[in-house]
């Protein structure tokens, strides 16, 4: 179910009387976060462009500069490579910044803050300094943005060490984990989907927090486990009701984090089912589920595989701009299904 892009008007109010039945989108899930964040901690405050009086350029931050002040709702000029900075500086100052890159792709022009001293200093510094901070950009394709404005690039970041890496693929992920990760004392990067903002899913009221390197089984199933993040979780649930009506059941695990990974959720699963596929949107050279791959492989799971360990991935070319093509270049629904098929019925 969708709806159209929050307003930058206040959070909406549930649906339902019992707040437990309430649905929100994703994008007010992460605005929600942000203001009891605020609301908690003096300390937290927001850093980007356009996230003032604007709202984002996704919506997101919409009426928090009302609500909260300039002062903790800083809108910055267009350095990401400053805003970055100054968010180190901030929390190395006992501050807890949240940092909002209007594009993940940007972060290019950040990564040395990031991957240099965000990153590092903690160690460096042998534990006499911690840097709390929180990187939120908007991430992956699909709304016709092209190639420097649609990269999925986690690995990047999962890459380094002294990052903590979060992908919410749910409305109510969106809130937990974003609160958990401001309450990290360490730096950790929050990629959200751009697809995602619009999908609107129940979102428990209050500060639940869900903790960092925690999977969630989406559904159970016999076959075979996917694996898959972000955006890629909806299309391998869908993907699997088709498969399920063609008589393959599958479990279906969200990672949720890349960093802390919960490996062995992953290993129970694919030790379970015998099979595993893999689908991350971003290209397949080097990417994130690699790592799944050979640690899965290095695992107990090993010896329980009937078939071998399968990826399905963007292709390895830049995200390109007409819809079509935008499309082809990283797997969707049908791609999955027959991904999935193969390795059932051909093992």
């Amino acid at each position: 179910m969708t709806t159209t892009l929050p307003s930058t008007g206040p959070t909406s109010q549930p649906s339902s009387d019992d707040p437990a039945e309430r649905s929100i989108t994703y994008a007010e899930a992460v605005r929600e976060a942000l203001a009891e964040a605020m609301q908690a901690d003096s300390r937290v405050f927001l850093l980007g462009e356009d996230i003032g009086v604007y709202g984002g350029a996704f919506g997101v931050t919409g009426d928090l500069v009302h609500r909260f002040g300039e002062d903790r709702v800083r809108d910055t000029p267009i350095s990401e490579l400053g805003i970055v900075g100054a968010a180190v500086g901030a929390a190395l100052a006992g501050m807890r910044p949240v940092v909002e890159i209007q594009f993940s792709d940007f972060t290019a022009q950040a990564m040395d803050q990031i991957a240099n001293q965000a990153a590092k200093i903690h160690f460096m510094l042998g534990g006499a300094a911690r840097v709390p901070l929180v990187l939120r950009a908007p991430s992956g394709s699909g709304t016709g943005a092209a190639a420097q404005h649609s990269q999925s690039l986690e690995t990047w970041f999962a890459h380094i060490p002294g990052l903590k890496v979060v992908m919410p693929a749910t409305a109510a992920d969106a809130k937990g984990l974003l609160l958990a990760a401001v309450d990290d004392p360490n730096p950790v990067i929050v990629l959200e989907h751009k697809l995602l903002y619009k999908q609107t899913g129940p979102v428990p009221a209050g500060a639940d927090r869900i903790p960092l390197g925690q999977a969630a089984v989406r559904r159970q199933g016999q076959d075979l486990a996917i694996v898959a993040t972000g955006v890629m979780v909806a299309r391998a649930m869908e993907a699997a009701q088709q498969l399920a009506e063609d008589g393959i059941t599958a479990t279906v695990i969200d990672p949720r984090t890349l960093v802390p990974l919960d490996e062995a959720t992953i290993i129970s699963a694919v030790a379970a089912t015998g099979r595993a596929l893999l689908v991350q949107e971003a290209p397949q050279n080097c990417g994130y589920m690699a790592e799944i791959a050979a640690r899965i492989a290095d695992s107990e799971a090993f010896g329980y595989l009937r078939a071998p360990i399968r990826r399905l991935s963007g292709l390895d070319v830049p995200v390109p701009y007409a819809p079509q093509l935008e499309r082809a270049a990283v797997p969707q629904v049908p791609d999955i299904v027959a991904e999935a098929t193969r390795l059932v019925r051909s093992w």
